[in-house]
């Protein structure tokens, strides 16, 4: 009998839940959107109830969708928007507060607070992350201070905080089980990367009470069963969560060190799995833990740009040259180069390795002669360029050559963006032939801890490629390319 993997991709704009069989193939999937709740400007929050009832109706579709039987459903694998954070009382499994979401900057003061006492390098030497509202330390200071009678129910033990694997987790196993993987962990801003421990010192220097935090449990194993969903038998094991830009690592097969994948969405997400070694970046990349499977941690560096695929929308809604995202390929496929045009996408300011929030966007080299279809192919040459940047940091940082990039996410499905990322970065680009890798990760981890594959090498065979983008890009012009971007850029960070 044919037994499936139950993936559940709960992110920010969007839950989705997937049927996944042994062979990786995706038998249905089906999703439903989240409601965005901005309470004031900077803002950014979710009610947590309607997080699970979405969840739950994806559920129901995608198994009514499939037409499959539940009890064939062998195993459920999480994977979920990380730094977004929860709290609930524990009696009555009700949220104290909506969920703060990663984006959320209300924290930015807390931030400084912590900044200016010094505690810096403290955070950063624990973590491997940077300071900042981003991550949850603060968004859960400021429900303490700012709820009342919380700080007092908490430090009672009455009341959890979990990112949104726990929160699902709790709710999927009727109140039983109060956990977290390592990869969620890493990101909170108090959880000791080296150590594999929630740290005491950020514990004391934030005032969060450790009763509240989660067990924190490999990647792969048993996390906890189903228990009183009616839609759902009782006893499916959860053996399976991780946060959803680990969970593409994973999901691309990115098992050995010197491996890395790039996901373009409205921003982009590099990770360079750097294997057991814990690399302390200097050039402004995250030290995160990619995920534990048994014994053994596996890092990676991690690196965002704030705009990628927001680029192509902006070149439609606010430019208007294209009326709709996929046009973008055809109109800069017009002409042969961009005409010496140089788009630098720093439309929410620039991320790593600058870190300069205030950076404006800057197209630069534009003549009499520019047309729309240069600016299209210097907007998607400006994405790769990026890429560019980000991966010449980890290189330097790791001191390993890079022979792959493996790629996913909605902009990976244009075919020149990717040629010109195979060339400037002047290695293969590699497609997988599911792009639905975050959710593809959270199965695996999953599969494994139940035995549906034995090892990693195993998975490793069942992945399946779509195509690969060889470097073909002369010396010479690359070269001009790159040297076009580098003054580019120090023009945006003057702005």
């Amino acid at each position: 009998m044919t037994e499936y993997i139950l993936a559940i991709d709960q992110g920010t704009t969007s839950t989705k839940a997937l049927l996944i069989d042994p062979s990786l193939n995706v038998v249905a999937v089906t999703g439903h959107e989240i409601p965005q709740i901005y309470p004031r400007p900077g803002w950014v929050e979710h009610d947590p109830n309607v997080i699970v009832k979405i969840t739950y109706d994806s559920i129901r579709s995608v198994l009514q969708k499939a037409n499959i039987d539940p009890h064939k459903i062998a195993v459920i694998g999480i994977t979920n928007q990380r730094e977004t954070t929860v709290m609930w009382d524990k009696k009555t499994g009700q949220p104290v507060y909506n969920a703060i979401v990663w984006q959320c900057k209300r924290t930015a003061g807390l931030v400084e607070k912590l900044r200016a006492a010094g505690h810096e390098r403290l955070f950063r030497n624990a973590t491997g992350l940077l300071l900042d509202p981003y991550f949850s330390a603060t968004k859960i200071m400021w429900l303490l201070n700012t709820v009342t009678g919380l700080r007092s129910r908490s430090q009672k033990g009455g009341t959890a905080f979990g990112t949104i694997d726990a929160w699902l987790l709790w709710n999927l196993t009727g109140g039983v089980s109060h956990a977290t993987d390592v990869s969620n962990a890493s990101r909170t801003l108090l959880y000791n990367i080296k150590q594999l421990a929630w740290d005491d010192n950020l514990l004391r220097v934030t005032g969060i009470p450790r009763y509240i935090l989660p067990e924190v449990k490999p990647t792969s194993g048993i996390f906890g069963y189903t228990k009183g969903l009616g839609f759902l038998p009782d006893n499916i094991p959860i053996a399976g969560m991780i946060g959803d830009q680990q969970a593409a690592l994973f999901g691309q097969a990115c098992f050995e060190a010197g491996s890395v994948k790039a996901t373009y969405g409205t921003g982009s997400f590099v990770l360079f799995n750097t294997s057991d070694r814990l690399i302390r970046s200097k050039h402004g990349l995250l030290t995160t833990i990619a995920w534990q499977i048994r014994n053994k941690v596996t890092y990676a560096l991690e690196g965002s740009a704030m705009i990628s695929g927001a680029a192509v929308q902006w070149a439609r809604d606010g430019l208007g040259i294209i009326r709709n995202s996929e046009e973008i390929e055809a109109l800069a496929a017009g002409v042969e180069d961009s005409g010496g045009v140089v788009f630098v996408p720093s439309l929410s300011g620039l991320g790593a390795p600058w870190w300069e929030p205030e950076a404006k966007g800057v197209i630069s080299g534009i003549t009499r002669g520019t047309t729309k279809a240069h600016i299209a192919r210097a907007i998607l040459e400006g994405i790769a360029l990026q890429e560019y940047t980000l991966l010449e940091s980890m290189k330097q940082e790791t001191g390993q050559k890079l022979n792959a990039l493996k790629v996913d996410g909605g902009a990976s499905r244009n075919n020149l963006l990717m040629q010109f990322q195979a060339d400037v970065l002047n290695i293969a680009v590699v497609r997988p032939k599911n792009t639905e890798t975050t959710s593809l990760g959270a199965a695996m981890v999953a599969g494994l801890a139940a035995g549906i594959w034995k090892d990693i090498k195993e998975l490793k065979n069942v992945w399946k490629e779509d195509r690969t983008f060889r470097p073909s890009m002369p010396v010479a012009q690359r070269r001009g390319f790159l040297a076009r971007w580098e003054k580019a850029v120090k023009r945006t960070l003057i702005v």
